[in-house]
């Protein structure tokens, strides 16, 4: 149970708190660390202007957090490693400044800069016509841009709580609606937590239909990593099923998907699509390390909420964003159209709600990344199945 929890920001009842910082010294003693924080700030001046920070420290591993932007995960720090990456996008963009529509649709680049931001709720994938006809032949269309609108949809509560439990647990819940008139109404509710000491968060969100008509749903997480964990020689481990290029250029990368080189300028992103094999409880884990193996970061996920994974490469200059993305998601990022033909696409009753999760683990010994490295083996039970070229399951031909 919680033993502290207070209100950051509440927009119904008025209740915002501007800044404010908790930590040891406010009588909540923790056993896995003595020198945890919860601390919030609002960056002013430029296109962060009026943009919330949650800073979560656990004593070992911190995270800020950007209610602002649907509670996106702004970047992080464990034994002084930077956890995110260095975007041409150098700050947190209010999303008042993101015109989503911009460059046909790619809008959403003008905000993108976090290690973890979300592809959703309603729809995520590139942006194009998306093309619904009902059971009476009726076909309806809509534009999509790319990647959804969530990302850019400020949190109208925010709390955080205390626990004692344990080594102690701290924690930054938010709720954002992504709503309009005769369209769907979802909300969402995530928390982000940390054990105090550990080298590991947790983001649990619950995306909940609060319409009254039925509502589709897509999330995907795109999570963002750069230097140090990515560079000369870095390599992507996980236990794989089934792995296909997206597109005619990403088959040209096929039997190196999981190698990465330096920066190159210019040169184009790659994307591969894949079925992961899970354990029993259907949890599976992916690992990206540097070339020396003695830095890497780690995701778990259950492939039960989260089937579908994809692996994006976009490995140009430095000034340009060197940076892969590790992305669980409900879905593949295809058109929505093709993704809701193919099964992908969740729909949610009136009421009803969808629950996701993931664990981040940051690893700095090569013993860490070693044991990380071989529970990901042991779950490679099969050979791989590589397609050469894309497939019609997994992307448009």
């Amino acid at each position: 149970m919680p033993v502290q929890r207070i209100i950051l920001t509440d927009t119904d009842s008025g209740e915002v708190l501007k800044t404010g910082r908790v930590d040891a010294s406010s009588g909540v003693a923790l056993s896995g660390a003595a020198d945890w924080s919860i601390s919030k700030r609002t960056l002013s001046g430029g296109p962060s202007d009026g943009v919330d920070v949650v800073d979560l420290n656990n004593g070992e591993l911190s995270m800020s957090i950007l209610p602002t932007r649907g509670m996106g995960l702004w970047q992080g720090s464990y034994h002084g490693i930077p956890i995110g990456w260095n975007s041409p996008v150098a700050r947190p963009v209010h999303p008042s400044l993101v015109n989503l529509e911009a460059r046909g649709g790619l809008g959403w680049l003008g905000g993108f800069n976090e290690l973890m931001c979300r592809c959703g709720l309603s729809f995520n994938g590139p942006p194009g016509i998306d093309r619904v006809v009902d059971e009476n032949g009726n076909a309806t269309e809509s534009e999509l841009t790319l990647h959804g609108k969530v990302a850019n949809i400020p949190a109208h509560h925010v709390s955080v709580e205390i626990s004692d439990e344990g080594p102690g647990t701290l924690s930054v819940t938010g709720v954002v609606e992504e709503t309009m008139m005769f369209a769907p109404a979802l909300r969402l509710t995530s928390t982000v937590s940390t054990e105090a000491g550990s080298n590991g968060i947790t983001v649990k969100d619950v995306v909940t239909n609060i319409g009254g008509q039925p509502a589709e749903l897509q999330m995907l997480y795109h999570t963002n990593i750069g230097r140090p964990f990515l560079g000369e020689g870095s390599k992507f481990v996980a236990p794989v099923a089934e792995v296909a290029p997206r597109d005619a250029h990403s088959a040209k990368g096929l039997d190196s998907f999981d190698q990465y080189g330096g920066p190159v300028a210019g040169l184009p992103e790659e994307a591969f699509f894949f079925e992961l094999i899970s354990d029993w409880k259907e949890q599976t884990q992916v690992l990206l390390k540097n070339a020396e193996g003695d830095r890497g970061l780690s995701m778990s996920f259950s492939t039960k909420q989260l089937p579908c994974f994809t692996l994006w490469k976009n490995t140009q200059a430095e000034a340009d964003g060197y940076v892969t993305g590790l992305e669980p998601g409900t879905n593949l990022p295809n058109l929505k159209t093709f993704e809701r033909e193919r099964g992908r696409v969740i729909t949610l009753a009136p009421g009803e709600s969808y629950e996701t999760s993931f664990e981040l683990r940051v690893h700095d010994t090569p013993e860490g990344i070693a044991q990380t490295e071989k529970q990901i083996r042991a779950l490679q039970t099969s050979h791989p199945q590589r397609h050469e070229t894309p497939i019609d399951r997994f992307s448009p031909s």
